[in-house]
């Protein structure tokens, strides 16, 4: 009797053994063909991890650990997301320069702080950056003509250069100053 309560519990817990591992290999099988349909589109790919695994067993799992994508699908695509707009935030917004907030392209003062962020072209008004000299809309030389005094307290005189002609046919001078040493 005692031989008999124990052969029915050995076929008692290798039945249920059995049934756990049974359960296991199932369960590895699906969750490497979940994951690798969560890391790839290729369905190929997707039943051949799957087929590994369920040939393989504990040793397929480890090889399709080693193999399987880095990411996942969603997860790429969320970095390819903030990599778009890290770089539309670095290229499109211009700042101030004096407060630092975001300003406009078209603007000629931060309305923040009163900044003086562009100046027109003096010839056809397009807005041009205060370091430039020379309009590339129209190229008109962008400097301010000096009024010329008649005469120098230290005696020394001026005169103006011919007037140069542009495309847009205005005039421009030249100054020199005479009897200057050097």
């Amino acid at each position: 009797m005692l031989d008999q309560s124990l052969s029915q519990f050995i076929l008692f817990a290798v039945t249920i053994l059995s049934a756990v591992l049974a359960a296991l290999w199932l369960g590895l099988i699906l969750w490497t063909f979940r994951d690798m349909r969560m890391r790839s589109r290729d369905v190929l790919a997707q039943v051949a991890a799957a087929l590994m695994v369920a040939v393989l067993n504990i040793f397929g799992v480890l090889l399709y650990l080693m193999l399987r994508p880095r990411e996942t699908l969603s997860e790429a695509y969320e970095r390819s997301l903030e990599e778009e707009s890290l770089l539309q935030a670095i290229e499109e917004k211009p700042i101030c320069p004096g407060c630092g907030r975001p300003s406009n392209v078209l603007w000629q003062v931060c309305p923040h702080c009163h900044t003086r962020l562009k100046k027109p072209c003096l010839a056809c008004g397009e807005l041009l950056d205060l370091p430039w000299n020379l309009c590339p809309y129209c190229a008109t030389p962008q400097v301010v003509p000096v009024a010329q005094p008649e005469a120098q307290p230290n005696g020394r005189r001026r005169r103006s250069a011919a007037a140069v002609e542009t495309p847009d046919q205005e005039t421009a001078s030249l100054e020199f100053v005479d009897n200057d040493e050097f």
